[in-house]
């Protein structure tokens, strides 16, 4: 009988390790064993450094990376450029490569538009090459290729093509683009309004380009302004209300807007397409300190605005700043990187980028290479929202 105990009792325990160590790499679910570098990744310490301009000077890039810093306060460091960046590439390139002093910071990541910060992470990759480095500039795209690990930007040059197509979609027949000398003057713009005309033309959308007073010389905005309001009506009359206006600048927007609610015309997009540019003045929407970040609250606003006013479907834009969106997320990509063990190449891909943006960000982004061999830079638009 004690010989029989004996036995059972080697068998159970046989079977009990069995169990506790299965050789199929699943859970009892069925579903993929986690990897174990991976895991190990995940409970490291590590810090990841954002470097925007300063809330007075672009209060979006400022507060999209403050957000990341409270859902993340043990990770996440921001630093500000000196408000002179434009003229003192020196102090910026500094502010940046401080980051790299910290043996915990694994990545390095920057958002802003001015040029000349590439050195800085041209110093950086000699310095400490185990950090990842995700950048927004205007620098050369072939120089951010090839110094940089991955480099975001908005296609603004893009929104050529799906402004006019949007708009077309939304019963426009007529497309007027209106914007003055000094702006013309940019290449990407010309780029923008060629690639609209195009649009238009394959579209069977007529195509208008009306030159305003230059704010940047003369009189500054006020005759600008002065000369939308009397112009819209005008054009209206003329073309009807299936007319889709556009504007390259942002001031415009508060005119072009408070027409658009008065003559019954599209405005597919604006010029920076976000809910808080005209739309908060316009329609006297009461939004709050802690709301400022709350879209889904101001999109709600504006889409009851919208349809008290008969002008469902005929204002459209993106449910968020592109400026508030892209370091938000460059921090949650270094997040998921390094959590789950990814090097730069597993997410430089459009497959990639696109699922990512859908998964794990508040509104879905639309990725394209920025140009052949560009690798490494990608350009994305976001999601459309309609009111």
């Amino acid at each position: 009988m004690k010989k029989l105990v004996s036995l059972l009792l080697s068998v159970l325990m046989v079977v009990s390790m069995a169990a506790g160590c299965s050789t199929t790499g699943s859970n009892p679910q069925g579903t993929p064993a986690a990897n174990p570098s991976a895991s190990a990744a995940a409970e490291d310490s590590y810090k990841i450094g954002i470097v925007t301009p300063t809330l007075t000077v672009s209060e979006d890039e400022f507060r999209g990376a403050q957000e990341m810093v409270e859902k993340y306060p043990d990770i996440v460091v921001h630093k500000t450029l000196p408000e002179d960046f434009a003229t003192n590439v020196e102090g910026c390139i500094s502010v940046v490569t401080s980051l790299a002093d910290d043996p915990e910071m694994k990545y390095i990541l920057f958002n802003n538009g001015m040029e000349g910060i590439v050195p800085a992470f041209q110093t950086i990759k000699e310095k400490r090459p185990d950090i990842t480095t995700i950048v927004t500039s205007n620098d050369d795209p072939q120089l951010l290729n090839d110094y940089v690990d991955l480099a975001i930007n908005t296609d603004w040059v893009r929104r050529g093509v799906t402004i006019p197509t949007k708009a077309y979609e939304m019963g426009a027949r007529t497309f007027i683009h209106y914007s003055f000398p000094t702006h013309m003057a940019s290449e990407s713009k010309v780029q923008r309004r060629d690639m609209m005309k195009a649009t238009c033309e394959e579209l069977g959308m007529e195509f208008v380009e009306v030159m305003t007073p230059d704010p940047q010389t003369g009189n500054g905005k006020a005759a600008m302004l002065q000369f939308l309001r009397e112009d819209l009506p005008r054009q209206i009359e003329k073309y009807g209300p299936n007319t889709n206006i556009f504007g390259t600048n942002c001031p415009m927007y508060d005119v072009i807007l408070d027409e658009a609610f008065k003559q019954g015309f599209i405005v597919a997009e604006q010029c920076c397409p976000t809910p808080t540019q005209a739309y908060p003045t316009v329609l006297n929407l009461e939004i709050t300190e802690d709301d400022l970040g709350d879209y889904d609250k101001i999109n709600s606003m504006i889409t009851e605005k919208a349809a008290e006013a008969g002008m469902t479907g005929k204002l459209s834009g993106w449910a968020m700043p592109s400026s508030v969106y892209v370091p938000q997320f460059q921090v949650e990509l270094a997040v998921y990187m390094h959590d789950n063990g990814l090097t730069i190449d597993d997410v430089l891909s459009k497959e990639f980028l696109d699922n990512f943006s859908k998964e794990h960000m508040p509104v879905a982004a639309d990725f394209a290479m920025a140009g052949e061999g560009l690798d490494h830079y990608w350009m994305l638009i976001l999601e459309d929202i309609y009111y």
